[in-house]
């Protein structure tokens, strides 16, 4: 029988059957789907999973302070991080962001309506927002262009705008911090803002000009990639440091608890996912060789008379074995075109950039696999047609 002849009789059978086929088309479809989605936007989801780790604690912050010989930040020969150390620091391997902090050593202090408030004060640079996941809850946060202006402008946390001024919204007001008149832009909001609340950040420029008993910039947070980079970031950190400046009384902090968690929880997620899918892809499997069972036992006649007319074993062999590669195929292609929609819709959701290429290899290995399923199930069902005995078969009822 020629190839041609027999992929057409052999899809002309499946499609005859639809009904009967739908569920394994299906399971095998929607197992292929995820697998596709999952390899291709494995990595996104799982950026977009490390950006909003401050929900879980912080854990691919990594916090750097230079303590000094008498671990007290506020002797004067403490040495503040470097500019040029600052900079390595930031664009090392695995380093998304990175953050230069100073506090206020004794709680600021404003005036209204002649009441006197004190709170915590904040020394920050345009970068402290997005290694901290913080947003403004209204207005703005403080940029690059108000710590290069030296802007007298702060952002206050809600608790302490609601405090001071009787409401939380308080953007455009002027507020009095040690004698000095600032501009409130914005209110602090967003994921793991805590205590936060109470606080007033500063550009890093303005506190030092204007700010007394401000302490130097010996503490730095920085943000890995995801959670895979913590630990190569922790172990270089040093280094880089010291080949720029002095790293006595370097102490470097990482949540490595909660990161165990979070790496514990998101492997056995990914895990049950996998789990999950390869059971439906051999659901999958079981229901092609069942449906190709059923099928010798519904054409034992057929076969029958096929044999008589001539028909070796091969032919048979040949003609169930196709139709069940045919219908695993199908069910493949059915399932890669639902994997590029979905790729297509998540990409747009999160605004990401998947890989062509990845995709186009999942696609292939996808076919692979049910080139593999087809033969896998259909095998057995198709010796079994082949090895039938012309008599018996012709005059099965």
């Amino acid at each position: 029988m020629r190839v041609d002849d027999l992929l057409e009789i052999s899809l002309r059978q499946v499609l005859r059957q639809g009904r009967r086929n739908a569920g394994v088309v299906l399971a095998i479809a929607l197992g292929t789907a995820g697998l596709i989605v999952i390899i291709t936007m494995g990595q996104d989801v799982k950026l977009n999973f490390n950006r909003d780790l401050e929900l879980l604690g912080g854990a691919t912050r990594i916090k750097v302070e230079l303590l000094g010989p008498d671990s007290d930040p506020d002797v004067i020969r403490v040495e503040q991080f470097h500019d040029d150390t600052v900079k390595a620091l930031r664009h090392m391997p695995g380093v998304v962001d990175a953050t230069l902090v100073a506090q206020k050593a004794y709680l600021a202090q404003s005036s209204r309506r002649d009441q006197i408030y004190g709170f915590f004060l904040l020394a920050v640079d345009e970068h402290f927002w997005s290694v901290n996941s913080f947003e403004a809850r209204a207005g703005r946060l403080i940029g690059a262009a108000d710590v290069k202006n030296r802007r007298r402008v702060c952002v206050l946390g809600a608790d302490l705008a609601k405090k001071i001024f009787g409401k939380a919204n308080v953007v455009g007001q002027v507020l009095p911090i040690d004698e000095e008149l600032y501009e409130v832009i914005g209110i602090l909001g967003g994921l793991g803002v805590s205590d936060r609340t109470g606080w007033a950040f500063l550009p890093m420029t303005t506190a030092q000009d204007r700010i007394s008993h401000l302490k130097r910039p010996t503490l730095m947070y920085l943000r890995c990639l995801t959670w895979d980079q913590v630990n190569e970031v922790y172990t270089a950190i040093p280094g880089v440091i010291r080949a720029r400046q002095s790293a006595d009384g370097l102490k470097i902090d990482v949540a490595w608890e909660r990161l165990k968690k979070v790496k514990r929880t998101f492997w056995w997620v990914q895990f049950f996912t996998y789990i999950a899918i390869a059971a439906t892809l051999i659901l999958g499997g079981f229901g092609i060789w069942n449906i190709m069972m059923v099928g010798v036992r519904a054409r034992t006649r057929e076969i029958g008379l096929k044999k008589a007319m001539g028909a070796e074993d091969l032919d048979i062999l040949s003609q169930f074995l196709t139709e069940a590669l045919c219908l695993s195929l199908c069910s493949a292609l059915v399932g890669i075109a639902l994997g590029r929609l979905a790729v297509v819709v998540l990409a747009m959701v999160m605004g990401s950039h998947p890989m062509e290429n990845l995709f186009l290899a999942c696609a292939g290995l996808s076919v692979l696999f049910a080139l593999a399923l087809g033969v896998g199930a259909g095998l057995a069902p198709s010796i079994q047609a082949s090895r039938m005995e012309v008599v018996s078969a012709v005059q099965y009822e």
